[in-house]
């Protein structure tokens, strides 16, 4: 099989390789992906460190002109990138075909941003003094990724710091890394000069702790657990170099008497068991008040019960497979902890078998849980979720904030009193009012609050305040 190699300094590189397994038919092979080295990574970081005085001075319409060709083709290849999207994460194909042309979207975004640029001009308090206020680049921005959105996350993080001016080095998680090739070869092939873009694949503790140690690096936007960002902070601290962190989260959803049932249950079932439960917005904890929860829990049961789990190919699917074995295992051990800690389990929690050989789970809903249980404390991103019965909305309101996580929360209710006090007090970065927890625009703030989010926010006009640092100017008359 081909190697799918990294790109360093323009150049394709890399003889040693890892296997890509499809987690809906194990048996498939998606390809081989180069297997990155720390001399890799270093190679990579002086690339993108000569190739940013040039880039960061060059001029807008040439990164508009990339960027807007880049989202074009991704747009074009929507069916044929999602497909690969779906074989080697396990996403639905519509889910995936939909997070590929969000990538794009993405792209679209950061073009016109290009043409946007801007700063202040503004008089001094002195006399016949003028102040100028712009932004410019960082300098070498490390990109570090996770595998649950591999495509849409890349391009949300390398958009903005190419817009920006500034040059990068992207690593994608290791299970995922057919969608980061395709996406860093249509930025190459639409005229990213030599060493403005490198992509060095393969492991962690290889290539990212490469990274953080890097005096080089000038910013690291990382998403993933909340264990490795930690480790990011401390190693960026050293070298005092700006950082963005997108970490963990146990969402919250909360169902009132009020609610409408068909709207609860319907956002409730997205937000957790959608994209299979492996979202950092997804809900894994639906907080229902005591008049609406028995009906609640039956009308959701039913509708698991509608569900389709199967290859992430396959017309009908609605949850595809767990990632990978390792996730399998975590996603169960939750599910017999679950258990042991006295909530009922009120459906699924079976590893199932399929056509095709695959790390397939049935959602699990717990009932009867508390919000003091690991079940509803501790991410487990997957498809299992807990429901916790309260009195009223303030304890509603109270149970939902009680969590070391703010990255987002949801409520369902017809009341216009109780969806505004919500919007304002919850702890979270995202709210959401009769909608899933799971599901944001391209072009506004992502980000969280608490354990789950550090630093600027992503997405939009607010990602400058990441990738750029302010520059003040005076100048006499």
């Amino acid at each position: 099989m081909t190697i799918y190699q990294n790109l360093i300094a323009g150049e394709w590189v890399g003889t040693n390789a890892t296997k890509n397994v499809n987690p809906s038919d194990t048996n498939e092979v998606v390809g081989l992906y180069a297997d990155g080295s720390a001399e890799d990574t270093r190679s990579a970081i002086a690339a993108a460190k000569a190739a940013f005085p040039a880039w960061s001075r060059s001029g807008i319409w040439e990164r508009h002109v990339i960027l807007k060709k880049a989202g074009d083709e991704i747009m074009a290849r929507k069916d044929e990138l999602g497909a690969l999207l779906a074989r080697e994460e396990g996403k639905t194909l519509p889910e995936a075909t939909g997070e590929v042309i969000r990538a794009s979207q993405i792209f679209e975004f950061f073009a016109g941003e290009a043409l946007r640029l801007a700063g202040e001009v503004i008089p001094s308090v002195r006399p016949n003094i003028g102040v100028e206020i712009t932004r410019e680049g960082l300098g070498v921005i490390g990109i570090i990724t996770p595998w649950n959105f591999p495509i849409a996350i890349p391009a949300w993080k390398i958009a903005p710091a190419l817009c920006y001016g500034n040059t990068v080095v992207f690593k994608p998680a290791e299970l995922v890394p057919a969608c980061s090739w395709a996406i860093v070869d249509i930025l190459n092939r639409a005229g990213l000069p030599k060493g403005v873009l490198n992509l060095v694949m393969g492991k962690g503790s290889v290539v990212g702790q490469a990274m953080l140690e890097s005096p080089d690096v000038h910013g690291i936007t990382f998403t993933g657990s909340t264990g490795t960002g930690r480790r990011v902070a401390a190693a960026s601290i050293e070298h005092n170099r700006k950082f963005q962190l997108e970490m963990g989260g146990k969402n919250p959803m909360v169902v009132l008497d009020d609610a409408d049932l068909s709207v609860a249950v319907e956002a409730a079932a997205n937000s957790g068991f959608f994209s299979t439960g492996q979202r950092c917005t997804a809900s894994s904890r639906l907080i229902v008040t005591e008049g609406i929860h028995d009906k609640f829990v039956a009308a959701l049961t039913d509708k698991l019960k509608t569900l389709v789990v199967d290859n992430a190919l396959k017309a009908g699917t609605h949850i595809g497979p767990v990632v990978d074995e390792r996730q399998l295992k975590t996603d169960t051990d939750y599910i017999e902890i679950g258990k042991k800690e006295g909530a009922k389990l009120a459906f699924g929690g079976e590893v199932i078998s399929r056509e095709t050989p695959g790390f397939y789970l049935q959602p699990t809903l717990f009932t009867e849980a508390t919000n003091q249980m690991r079940i509803s404390r501790e991410e487990i991103f997957g498809p299992v979720v807990s429901v916790i019965r309260v009195k009223d909305y303030e304890e509603a309101l109270a149970t939902a904030n009680d969590t070391p996580f703010g990255l987002s929360a949801g409520i369902a209710t017809t009341s216009l009193k109780h969806a505004t006090h919500f919007k304002r007090n919850s702890e979270a970065g995202m709210v959401m009012v009769n909608l899933p927890t799971a599901g944001v625009d391209f072009h506004v703030p992502f980000g969280g609050r608490k354990g789950s989010s550090y630093g600027p926010r992503e997405q939009g006009k607010y990602a400058a305040e990441f990738y750029t640092t302010v520059k003040t100017a005076y100048t006499l008359a």
